[in-house]
């Protein structure tokens, strides 16, 4: 487990957890580690739960199908990152969405039971877990009502402009590089493809931003924010059908 320790340190369900606690911890928990290649399917929508996962190294995306039958992506997770914590506390017994590896990925899953149930030490770091894991329900909420945020938007500029003033404060900087490609971006915003080009290509002509493959350099700040909250000029939305 040493070679892992990094992604580990950075997991949020481990935060105030010594390295030899979380060692301890890891022994009592007995994760399982899988190496899957680059879209791979991590966890299939409907199959048995497998275990709360961490990201060890790579990307996986989050996906589940919507009444069309395309692919809406719901979040992609780098190292240190879990992903199906709300499952492991529901005891559902089942996936409800598809993880893909975005990249050669390596995930530990701990086993829901051993994380859920009572620990045989009774030790004070697996009291500090549980405590963790609801910090990172509370952020899932939030992560969840902004995704929301993005499906009502009723025009393809703001959807654009909010999620790029969201990276924008994010990363802090005027120049950033997108962390999906575009279709996998058109799927977050749930657009077509050709839409979001198109409304990128529309924001450079205009002046908000300017771009050159995934890299993105706001250019008027101002106006990007102003159409992020719907006070930009609308555009017919294309869903993806």
């Amino acid at each position: 487990m040493q070679k892992w320790l990094l992604s580990l340190r950075s997991c949020a369900i481990f935060r105030d957890i010594s390295d030899s606690e979380l060692q301890t911890m890891l022994e009592c928990l007995k994760p399982l580690v899988s190496r899957y290649a680059a879209a791979e399917t991590v966890a299939l929508a409907g199959a048995p739960f497998t275990g709360l996962g961490i990201v060890l190294s790579g990307e996986v995306a989050v996906t589940k199908e919507n009444a069309a039958g395309n692919r809406v992506i719901i979040a992609i997770f780098g190292p240190g990152e879990l992903f199906g914590e709300i499952i492991a506390f529901a005891g559902d017994g089942r996936w409800p969405v598809t993880v893909v590896a975005q990249s050669d990925s390596e995930v530990m899953f701990l086993p829901p039971e051993r994380i859920v149930g009572s620990c045989p030490r009774q030790c004070q770091s697996h009291h500090t877990l549980i405590m963790n894991m609801l910090r990172v329900f509370a952020g899932r909420a939030l992560i969840l009502n902004q995704k929301l945020e993005y499906l009502t938007m009723k025009s393809v500029r703001q959807k654009v402009s909010a999620y790029l003033w969201e990276l924008h404060h994010k990363t802090g900087q005027t120049t950033f590089m997108l962390p999906l490609g575009r279709d996998d971006l058109a799927d977050f915003l749930n657009l077509t493809r050709p839409s979001l080009s198109r409304e990128l290509s529309r924001m450079r002509d205009d002046g908000v931003i300017d771009f050159h493959r995934a890299s993105v350099k706001i250019k008027d700040l101002r106006r990007l924010q102003t159409e992020a909250t719907g006070g930009g000029p609308v555009i017919k939305e294309e869903r993806a059908q």
